[in-house]
């Protein structure tokens, strides 16, 4: 029987919203380029588009179900448990629908102000089980965007833990996604995650393992990373590896490989496969971004790539660090960024903290590769284009 105070299916009203969310988030230069084969030719600055950018799947569902749900309760006060996605845009853009943020990022209110029959949306990430377990208590109506892609990993670290197994996750721990991913492995009274953040952490797992790596200093590593109660000379037994949708494929991956041969130097091919566990929980999307930037690179025709999204998001994040291997590559939030010819402001690799960089557009014929994270829309992804091309003082039709 269906919860009539929960929805997660949508609210019924995509027909209606519809075209309010078109005017706010599409873009017809977008799609021109789409049909022209992701190249937009202004005066001397060739632009060329990845062929999978922005808005996925998830993202979409997400923003509609917030615009529904504002439809649905007009006279109801709203709230969402934190972003909705990492847009700055997409997240003030609900603000000035009078949805309120329960983060305290942006508006002065918490769990304790809730009451009964206000509603609360559940963002793409999804939300810690304790945290739902609070909303459920106060019996608030709740709207749950929680992407699938999500759900999916979700959905293997609670077999994870049921079967006895670690939950190791490749991910940032103070990451929303993650924190809620982590809180699944906990629904079971043996259930326990590690989170590392990259190879190297990764290396201090497996030198565990293999006894190089003292536990003094691997809990000192791990203090915020770790399930509560964790020991690694009883947790690090068996593992099953899963990863934050967002990070770098190729990296979770390599994790995941890299410690199953840790498993079998350990304890040998047989038992490893008693030991050891690991799904495919890459989001598609991701992938997907990651795959079509690669193509755009090897074409080797780019004098730089612009990568537009949220400064907090970490799929643009990872954009970037693909990109910055072949050549100049600027992270920036939008179009308001490129400040001059002469300056812009982004953020650098592996940098909290944006910066200011001069001379970064080149002179004469000049050819930008652009692409944007799963969490931009088309419409900042126009504005950058057009931006630019205002910039050196040409106008796109």
């Amino acid at each position: 029987m269906s919860d009539p105070r929960y929805f997660n299916r949508g609210l019924g009203l995509k027909n209606v919203i519809g075209d309010e969310v078109a005017r706010h988030y599409q873009s017809d230069l977008v799609e021109r380029m789409r049909a022209e084969g992701f190249l937009l030719q202004a005066g001397d600055l060739t632009f060329r588009l990845a062929q999978e950018f922005g808005f996925c799947y998830g993202v979409d569902r997400a923003i509609e179900y917030a615009y529904e749900t504002r439809e649905k309760f007009p006279d109801r006060r709203i709230f969402i448990t934190g972003e909705i996605i990492h847009n700055p845009g997409v997240n003030h853009k609900l603000s000035d629908m009078g949805i309120r943020f329960l983060d305290g990022a942006r508006d002065d209110c918490s769990y304790d102000d809730l009451q009964e029959d206000d509603v609360v949306i559940l963002p793409a990430f999804g939300v810690p089980v304790e945290d739902l377990l609070r909303l459920r208590q106060i019996n608030c109506i709740l709207v749950d965007t929680t992407c699938g892609s999500v759900l999916n990993v979700w959905k293997n670290v609670k077999k994870y833990a049921r079967d006895g197994y670690t939950a190791l996750i490749h991910g940032k721990h103070y990451h929303e996604e993650t924190k809620a991913t982590a809180s699944q492995a906990l629904k079971y009274p043996e259930g326990n995650y590690i989170i590392v953040l990259d190879m190297e952490e990764s290396d201090l797992v497996c030198g565990f393992i293999e006894g190089t790596v003292d536990k003094e200093a691997f809990l000192a590593r791990f203090a915020e990373a770790v399930s509560p109660g964790f020991d690694p000379e009883v947790h690090l037994q068996r593992l099953g590896c899963a990863n934050q949708t967002t990070m770098l494929s190729t990296e979770s991956l390599a994790i995941a490989e890299k410690i199953r041969q840790t498993m079998v130097r350990r304890f040998g091919e047989e038992e490893t496969s008693r030991r050891f566990r690991a799904f495919d929980t890459i989001c598609t999307a991701t992938q997907d971004r990651q795959d079509a930037l690669h193509d755009l690179l090897a074409q080797d025709t780019m004098d730089l790539m612009l990568i537009i999204g949220g400064y907090n998001s970490s799929n643009t994040g990872h954009l970037l660090k693909i990109a910055s291997d072949k050549g100049p590559s600027f992270h920036i939030l939008n179009a308001s960024c490129m400040e001059s010819l002469d300056e812009i402001r982004h953020l650098p690799l592996r940098s909290k903290s944006e910066v200011r960089t001069q001379k970064w557009l080149p002179n004469g014929p000049t050819v930008v590769g652009v692409t944007a994270g799963a969490s931009t829309p088309n419409s900042e992804i126009e504005a950058v284009i057009r931006h630019l091309a205002s910039l050196r003082g040409f106008d796109i039709p």
